[in-house]
């Protein structure tokens, strides 16, 4: 038997398995981000980054199924995006060690905190723009990235227009520009820190008040770091400590203190504690009765209120 084909036929396979052709989001996406920056900076093109979990993310295989597996997204960014894929699934097999490692890597340096999320970025990596699942198919989803496209001339703009202002009005035009590129804070952090140094030597009194917002911010991202080591010890008591302290210190405005009660608020229904938990929603609600936040408390507490009786009844 000749086993030469059969010898080729394997190379090839695993050559295919390891190179960086990402299997879910099928031909023309690749899982090296390191070689992605290189062919963007190569060819003039930006990077379209799709976090997802390919096996369990439903939402995330609605859009692989819905936009990107179609020829008319395939079409309307091959002259626009290389398109990587940085894939998180329940079944680890599925990536070799040194892919799920720059994964883990590159979901810390892009906080994410939800599947699927895309991010637009320049041929360095950094973010310009941050969206999701959108509704309406191919063509209007390549219509939606090239809405979002546009932010990057309007940053580049912006931060041109700043290098040539002084004083407060440059700090305020830097503002200006951050606030326009719409990204989460741990992004802004983490990509646009140098911007954030020149805020702060340009407006040493905080007149834009971009330096108070800074330091409250610096506090929630250690207090989530704080609840995620928290979570994945089950350590609910542990979690209930952590907000207790961050509500006690205070310093935080409405909306997110009003979250902070809500969490607390729900740490005590995972203890078990549903009295408290009743409690906590209402004294969150009555913080801010007309926010967004609060129309959602009486659904939780109807929750809450019917995980009591049922832990009442198995007693």
């Amino acid at each position: 038997m000749n086993m030469k084909p059969l010898i080729i036929t394997c190379a090839v396979l695993m050559a295919l398995l390891c190179s960086g052709i990402a299997v879910a989001g099928g031909e023309g996406w690749s899982s090296d981000f390191e070689a992605a920056k290189k062919q963007a900076a190569e060819t003039n093109k930006d990077l379209l980054i799709d976090f997802t979990g390919s096996d369990w993310c439903g939402w995330c295989i609605k859009l692989n199924k819905e936009v990107f597996s179609q020829e008319p997204f395939k079409a309307g960014v091959k002259d626009k995006f290389v398109l990587v894929e940085l894939d998180y699934p329940q079944d680890k097999s599925k990536l070799s060690a040194a892919t799920l490692k720059q994964n883990e890597e590159l979901a810390k340096k892009y906080p994410i905190n939800g599947y699927p999320t895309i991010l637009l970025t320049d041929a360095d990596g950094k973010p310009y723009a941050a969206t999701g699942y959108e509704a309406g198919g191919p063509e209007a989803y390549v219509k939606h990235l090239d809405e979002l496209r546009a932010k990057k001339a309007v940053r580049d703009e912006s931060f041109a227009t700043a290098a040539k202002a002084s004083g407060v009005e440059k700090a305020k035009a830097l503002v200006a520009a951050l606030a326009a590129l719409g990204l989460k804070d741990g992004l802004i952090s983490n990509f646009y820190g140098d911007v954030a140094e020149q805020i702060k030597a340009a407006d040493p009194k905080d007149e834009t008040g971009f330096g108070m917002a800074s330091a409250a911010q610096a506090r929630l991202t250690a207090i989530q770091s704080e609840l995620g080591v928290c979570a994945r010890k089950s350590d609910h008591a542990g979690a209930l400590a952590v907000m207790d302290k961050a509500l006690k210190e205070g310093g935080f405005d409405t909306e997110e203190t009003q979250k902070m009660m809500m969490t607390r608020a729900m740490i005590f229904g995972k203890l078990k504690k549903f009295d408290e938990a009743i409690k906590a929603m209402d004294e969150a609600k009555a913080l801010a009765p007309d926010s967004e936040r609060a129309a959602a408390i009486d659904g939780i507490k109807v929750r809450l209120e019917a995980d009591k009786k049922a832990a009442e009844t198995a007693k």
